[in-house]
């Protein structure tokens, strides 16, 4: 990447730039390769950052099986992470995860778990076999004490799972004039769901998979207590990727704290052949990227204070603008055959796209992805109506009292006393993009299309031909659209 007019004297966020069109030779946005140069190499360079409030099994298998990964948190207990690693493995590449009910459930405990999933259905299943489905359109009106089988439709697009190619299946929904196809096996056993736009996206996205054809997903863990024998066992339940995380990175702790991780990680790949990667952070400079790869780093997390849930900057003064902290850090891991992944502060499409160019492996987003069905948190209401999922920040008072559960209750309150993050903040779901796969759309439509304006047909070429300048506050507004007249 190389700047318009000269490189800068003082630091840049997202806002402060603009990428020029480059001469292009790529005619398409379907000829750009998404493939991440993080080392990971999945089909989206996206992850899902390890917030309590954000990253849970549904959120990962649907990432992955769009490409992406999905961290799960470092407040989980460790046997509770196995278990959840555990159902994401299992979990079928292809076919979405559908909500099962049984016929003798009340309509209001069935209609309490279809916001869990955005195809926004739930299959009634007797004995394994899909015998109905229960949507809003059934329940609308109806009893919230009564049964499932009493309202359910039983009018279903069965397809085979040996015959349901995306086209297949969209062909079929077609034909029928439905949204969503059960897939089921040769002895009618329910195998997942397919909905029309879920075709789509299968003849257009690939699956993040691990050697073993199953969807990846990656752990974190914290630099206090038994790091070793944490990671030891998140290694052992089949995590692809352990995140050695705390907010501030660059620390004798973490130093330690890695190279436990890096002997447990080389003991398991000793045993199985088989090599986790091992993500350290946060940090912003070079000095810290230098000083992480060499206790074992095999990734830098980059960010401090860019997050929506994050006030560490106003508290503390500690922070950087964060295009010029990823800018720094790529180069500085590049020299040591490392990578980054930008953490924090994408709003917009456009911020994932300057984060790539600037040499970022993968995309690490949180607050963003908090307002989908697909966050771990209950859909609420407010008064208006409008549907929001709670989130907050992992150095909040609220993260810390998880974090400090087994400690002593004065030493909970006192170290509740030290917050840098909100505690809670409503993150509404957008009535265009409610799911993360439409969240997802979007962003990989930008990218791509970011690729080809630099005339770049990976993202290794985008960083390398991306050309970016420097503009005032006016010019980032004179880049806005206008949803409405003047």
């Amino acid at each position: 990447m190389r700047f318009l007019n000269g490189k800068p004297g003082h630091d840049l966020t997202y806002s402060d730039v603009f990428m020029a069109p480059n001469r292009s030779s790529v005619t398409s946005r379907n000829e750009v390769d998404l493939t991440s140069t993080d080392g990971l190499a999945t089909p989206l360079p996206i992850v899902v950052a390890n917030m309590t409030a954000i990253s849970g099994r549904r959120m990962a298998e649907t990432v992955a099986r769009r490409g992406g990964i999905a961290i799960l948190p470092q407040d989980i207990p460790t046997d509770v992470v196995a278990e959840q690693i555990a159902k994401v493995k299992a979990s079928h590449a292809v076919f979405e995860t559908p909500v099962r009910v049984t016929p003798t459930m009340t309509v209001g405990e069935a209609m309490a778990l279809i916001p869990k999933r955005a195809h926004g259905v739930a299959v009634v299943v007797e004995d394994g076999r899909p015998i109905g489905a229960l949507s809003p359109a059934e329940a609308s009106a109806v009893d919230r004490f009564a049964q499932v089988r009493d309202v359910m439709t039983t009018d279903l697009t069965l397809v085979d799972a040996d015959h349901a190619s995306p086209q297949q299946v969209w062909d079929a929904l077609s034909a029928r004039h439905q949204k969503v196809a059960v897939i089921v096996d040769g002895e009618g056993l329910l195998v997942g769901l397919m909905t029309s736009r879920g075709a789509l996206r299968s003849a257009l996205y690939e699956p993040a998979l691990d050697p073993d054809g199953r969807l990846r997903v990656g752990t974190a863990v914290g630099i206090n207590g038994d790091v070793a024998g944490r990671s030891t066992a998140l290694v052992r339940a089949g995590t692809d990727v352990l995140v050695v995380d705390t907010a501030h990175g660059h620390q004798e702790r973490m130093l330690a704290a890695l190279r436990a991780v890096r002997a447990a990680r080389d003991d398991y790949a000793a045993d199985t052949g088989r090599r986790v990667v091992i993500v350290a952070g946060n940090i912003v400079t070079a000095r810290g990227v230098d000083d992480l790869t060499a206790a074992g780093a095999d990734v830098l997390k980059v960010g401090v204070g860019p997050g929506a849930m994050c006030t560490t900057r106003m508290q503390t003064g500690v922070g950087r603008p964060q295009f010029s902290a990823v800018l720094e850090c790529a180069e500085a891991a590049a020299a040591v055959g490392a990578a980054v992944w930008a953490d924090g502060g994408v709003r917009y499409p456009r911020d994932v796209a300057l984060a790539l160019a600037a040499g970022a492996g993968s995309v690490m987003i949180g607050s963003w992805f908090a307002g989908t069905h697909e966050s771990t948190g209950p859909l609420l209401s407010d008064h208006q109506g409008r549907s929001y999922k709670e989130s907050f920040g992992m150095a909040s008072a609220r993260a810390v009292r998880s974090r400090t559960r087994d400690d002593s209750s004065f030493d909970r309150a006192r170290k509740g006393l030290f917050e840098e993050g909100i505690s809670s903040s409503r993150m509404y779901l957008d009535p265009d993009r409610p799911g993360v796969e439409d969240l997802l759309d979007w962003i990989t439509s930008g990218v791509r299309s970011a690729c080809t304006y630099a005339g770049a047909r990976s993202l290794r070429e985008f960083h390398e031909q991306a050309v970016v300048g420097v503009q005032s506050p006016a010019g980032y507004d004179e880049g806005r659209p206008l949803h409405a007249s003047w």
